[in-house]
C-alpha cells in the first residue's frame, strides 16, 4: 500500500484551501494533509480545520495563542480526542515555517506578495510546491527560479495547469505559442464611460469563479491576466512575443499550446478549480473523479474574443515590466495591491487603478546587479509608499 503524500496547506481558509481539504478528504489514501497556515481572522475555522484533519502543526499571521488553543481544544473534546495538541505558531513567520516544515507537497494559496517566503522555505525544503500564488513567483522571479529544481513548482493556477498538460503532447522544441483564456471578467464590452461608473460590488460580481477581493478585482481589470502572462513565462520558459492572450467568456477551454506544425492542443473542463488543485497535490498523477466531467449530450456554445488592450491595458503593461524584469513585477504587483484597496474604500474610480499603477511603475529606478529577496521587498515597500503619494496628488 502506497504511503500517502503529506501535504502542507498554505492558506487553508481561503477558496484554494477549503477546495484542498475537500479533496483531501475524499482521497485519503492519497493525500494527508499535516500543516496548516492561515490568516487567522477566522479563528474558529481554523480550529475546525486542524481537529478535523488532525494536523502536526497550526500556524496563522496574527490573532490570540490561547484563544486559538482554546478552540482548538474546545473542538478536540467535542470531537472525542481531547488529548489532541498540535504545534501552533502566531506571528509574521508562520506560513513561512510551515512552507518549510518538510511536506511532500506546499500548496501555497496565499493570495498576494507575502507568500513570497513561504515558496521559498518550500523549494529550500526540498518539498514540491504547488504554487497558487502567483505572486511570488512572479516578483521573486530568478530568486525563485534558482532555487527550484527540475520540476519541483508544479502550478495550480487553472490557466498554467492546463500548459502544463498540454505540453504533455509535446517538446520543449516543438511549442511555438502559448494561448492563455480569459474570461474578460465582469466588464467584458462596456465603454470607458460604463467602465467609469463601475461600482466595487460590481468589480466583485466574477461572472464564473468565487475568489477573494484582491484577486476578483484583479480579473475586472485583467491584472490577474497580465500577472499570469509573467507567470506562463517564468514557469515554461517561453518569450513574451510566444504568449498570447484570448478572451474566452465561457473558460471551458483553460488554456491553449499551438505547436510548430499548427496543432492547438487545448485543456477543457468545467470553469472551477478541482482539477488544478487535485494536480498540484497529485502530479504528475491525475486524481480520479476530482470533477465532474462535461456533460457532452448538451448543447453550449464557446466563442473567443480579441482582447480590448485599449480598455483594459493591464496586460499590455504586464507584459512591459516582465520584459523588463528586475524589481519591476514587484512594483507592478504591490502597486496594484494598493489601488484595489484604494478602490474599495472608494478613494478613486476603478479607471483610476491602472493608470496610478503605470505612474508608480515608470517612476521607479530598480537597483542593479542579482535580484535579491531584500531588494524585492524593498522595491515592494517603495512602490507602495510611492502609490500612496501618486494618489495624494491626484
Amino acid at each position: 500500500m502506497t504511503t500517502p503524500r503529506t501535504i502542507a496547506l498554505l492558506g487553508s481558509t481561503g477558496s484554494i484551501g477549503t477546495q484542498s481539504i475537500q479533496i483531501a478528504r475524499a482521497n485519503p489514501d492519497r493525500f494527508r494533509i499535516t500543516a496548516i497556515a492561515a490568516g487567522g481572522r477566522d479563528p474558529g475555522l481554523v480550529a475546525e480545520q486542524a481537529v478535523s484533519l488532525g494536523v502536526e502543526l497550526v500556524g496563522v499571521a496574527y490573532g490570540d495563542e490561547a484563544e486559538l488553543r482554546t478552540r482548538l481544544e474546545d473542538g478536540a473534546r467535542a470531537a472525542g480526542r481531547p488529548s489532541y495538541r498540535p504545534e501552533i505558531l502566531v506571528g509574521d513567520d508562520a506560513a513561512t515555517t510551515v512552507g518549510g516544515s518538510g511536506a511532500d507537497v506546499v500548496l501555497n494559496g496565499i493570495t498576494g506578495s507575502i507568500g513570497l517566503r513561504p515558496t521559498i522555505a518550500a523549494l529550500q525544503a526540498g518539498s514540491t510546491l504547488a504554487l497558487a500564488n502567483k505572486e511570488s513567483l512572479i516578483v521573486g522571479g530568478p530568486v525563485v527560479k534558482g532555487l527550484a529544481a527540475p520540476d519541483q513548482i508544479v502550478p495550480v493556477d487553472s490557466e498554467h495547469s492546463a500548459i502544463a498538460q498540454c505540453l504533455r503532447a509535446g517538446s520543449q522544441e516543438e511549442v511555438r505559442k502559448l494561448v492563455l483564456t480569459a474570461s474578460g471578467g465582469p466588464f467584458r464590452g462596456l465603454a470607458e464611460d460604463d467602465l467609469k461608473k463601475v461600482t466595487p460590488a460590481e468589480a466583485l460580481a466574477h461572472p464564473n469563479f468565487a475568489m477573494g477581493k484582491v484577486i476578483t478585482t484583479n480579473s475586472a481589470t485583467l491584472v490577474n491576466k497580465g500577472l499570469e502572462v509573467i507567470e506562463a513565462h517564468l514557469l515554461f520558459d517561453v518569450p513574451f512575443e510566444a504568449i498570447d492572450v484570448v478572451v474566452h467568456p465561457q473558460q471551458y477551454i483553460h488554456s491553449m499550446v499551438e505547436f510548430v506544425d499548427g496543432a492547438v492542443v487545448a485543456q477543457l473542463g468545467l470553469p472551477t478549480m478541482l482539477v488544478p488543485i487535485a494536480l498540484g497535490m497529485g502530479w504528475p498523477d491525475r486524481v480520479p473523479d476530482a470533477e465532474t466531467p462535461i456533460d457532452w449530450s448538451k448543447a453550449s456554445d464557446w466563442r473567443f474574443e480579441p482582447l480590448d488592450d485599449d480598455a483594459f491595458p493591464a496586460v499590455a503593461l504586464a507584459r512591459q515590466v516582465g520584459i523588463a524584469g528586475s524589481t519591476y513585477p514587484a512594483v507592478y504587483n504591490a502597486a496594484n495591491e494598493e489601488c484595489v484597496e484604494a478602490f474599495h474604500g472608494g478613494a478613486i474610480a476603478f479607471v483610476d487603478i491602472i493608470p496610478t499603477v503605470s505612474r508608480v511603475v515608470a517612476d521607479h529606478e530598480p537597483d542593479t546587479g542579482a535580484l535579491s529577496v531584500e531588494q524585492v521587498l524593498a522595491a515592494e515597500t517603495w512602490a507602495r509608499k510611492h502609490t500612496h503619494e501618486v494618489l495624494a496628488r491626484r
